[in-house]
């Protein structure tokens, strides 16, 4: 597929790498030749310098003859004039970056006018994340699968987990629903293992369950954590604002904390039953005079990755029992990650990951391939891909057992007809099932059949 990226900041850096590497003929466009020359070597991609709102510079990249067109710049204006010129010159799908909350009603209203097929919003989806974070306070990462009714989580097991010492072969016991484990992440290796693994302290499990019985696992494996019920939010920005609402309107009880006066202002006016905090949310004397030690749960989103992981290393330290850090540069994400400081979300990683996933969907619907959905786990070092079984995948109606895999590859789950079947050796799948594959990241798998071994 012919894809046109303008913008090569680091969402359009991370979305050139993501589609480069699956495959795509990617073409960048921004104004700055020294990133353009970075990107273009890296990636082994083509580029353009100019105004990606310019019918000439569109011209010279070739927009005639692309399918998408991502207008990823900082400003949301210029994303929306890309996108009109875009499509006035033929380009069939756009989409654009749009991060201010006031164009949200008009976006919805005149998305015909305006000719595009998606927009992101890199801080409503990172508050989205958090949100979900917040509700399921042990999963350390949530992938849904099969319209929403399927979910790869992530689960910790601990030195006085349930799950300690325990072969997989055992795991129903305990759970006492039907779930798979797809992955083990022990140290700093990964394992997609087979029925006699015996889990142990330490491990990072991720497990396919279906939608309905997520509640029943987290209580049965002694997961559940008391509700949040009290929020501290360090940093008013966008993402602090959508949070805030959301929570607010689910009964849980939002402080923010803010140094700059105009936006404490737009926030006590927009927010009116938050408690807003003019203040400097990185210093020690005013989040002890706020009583940080005292709320359920922290996110810290200032602009600067590093105030954010100091900051929350330190609630950690104080024993608040959630905490969320907000990164910018995605480059960090699995460092920070490692570091021990709760739940990590990357507004730019979210926006790439969304963008990337309509992409695929646009793929499977025009039969390029048959993948629908794309998540990277464990990290990024092992992929679960949604497939769709069509009339020529072979090995239809026959056992799972009795069909030849490559190696390194797992069939976590099916879904027939809208129910969801966590796979046993005697399931079967048939045209129109879809099938959710564990697999090694880097691995490339563009069609069901590519997962079989004859």
């Amino acid at each position: 597929m012919n894809i046109i990226i303008v913008g090569d900041g680091k969402v359009g850096a991370a979305l050139t790498s993501q589609l480069s590497s699956e495959g795509h003929d990617v073409t960048i466009i921004d104004s700055n030749p020294q990133v353009l020359t970075q990107s273009a070597e890296q990636f082994d991609v083509m580029a353009v310098v100019g105004n990606g709102a310019s019918m000439s510079t569109l011209r010279e990249a070739g927009v005639e003859k692309a399918e998408v067109l991502i207008a990823a710049t900082s400003r949301d204006e210029l994303n929306l004039l890309t996108c009109l010129t875009a499509k006035k010159l033929g380009v069939k799908h756009t989409i654009a970056r749009i991060r201010n909350p006031e164009y949200s009603d008009q976006l919805v209203s005149m998305r015909e006018e305006l000719g595009l097929s998606l927009t992101v919003n890199p801080e409503q989806a990172a508050a989205q994340e958090a949100y979900q974070l917040l509700q399921f306070p042990s999963f350390l990462k949530r992938d849904s699968f099969a319209k929403g009714r399927v979910e790869i989580v992530a689960l910790p097991v601990d030195e006085h987990s349930k799950l300690d010492g325990i072969p997989l072969t055992k795991l129903y016991d305990i759970a006492r629903v039907n779930v798979l484990v797809c992955a083990v992440q022990r140290g700093d290796g990964i394992h997609i293992p087979g029925g006699s693994f015996v889990l142990q302290a330490g491990d990072t499990l991720f497990v396919t369950a279906a939608l309905q019985d997520l509640a029943q696992l987290v209580r049965n494996l002694g997961l559940v954590e008391h509700k949040v019920k009290s929020l501290l939010i360090i940093g008013g920005s966008r993402i602090a604002f959508y949070l805030a609402k959301r929570c607010l309107d689910s009964g849980v009880a939002v402080k923010i904390i803010e140094r700059d006066h105009d936006r404490c202002v737009k926030l006590v006016e927009s927010l009116p039953r938050a408690t807003v905090i003019e203040g400097d949310g990185s210093r020690q004397d005013v989040l002890d005079a706020e009583g940080l030690r005292s709320f359920d749960a922290v996110i810290t989103l200032t602009g600067m990755d590093e105030e954010n992981l100091v900051l929350s290393m330190f609630a950690s330290h104080l024993g608040v029992s959630k905490v969320i850090t907000k990164i910018n540069r995605i480059e960090y994400y699995d460092v920070f990650r490692k570091v021990g400081i709760g739940s990590v979300i990357s507004p730019k990683g979210l926006c790439c990951a969304n963008i990337a996933r309509y992409i695929r969907a646009m793929s499977t619907a025009e039969g390029i391939d048959s993948v629908l959905t794309l998540h990277s786990i464990v990290d990024g070092q092992v992929e679960a891909l949604e497939f769709l079984a069509g009339p020529e995948t072979r090995h239809q109606g026959e056992k799972l057992m009795d069909i030849p895999l490559k190696s390194g590859i797992l069939i976590s789950c099916i879904t027939h007809q809208g129910r969801t079947i966590i796979p046993k050796g005697d399931s079967s799948f048939t045209t129109g099932d879809t099938l959710i594959v564990v697999t090694a990241g880097g691995r490339v798998l563009n069609d069901l059949d590519d997962i079989f071994a004859d």
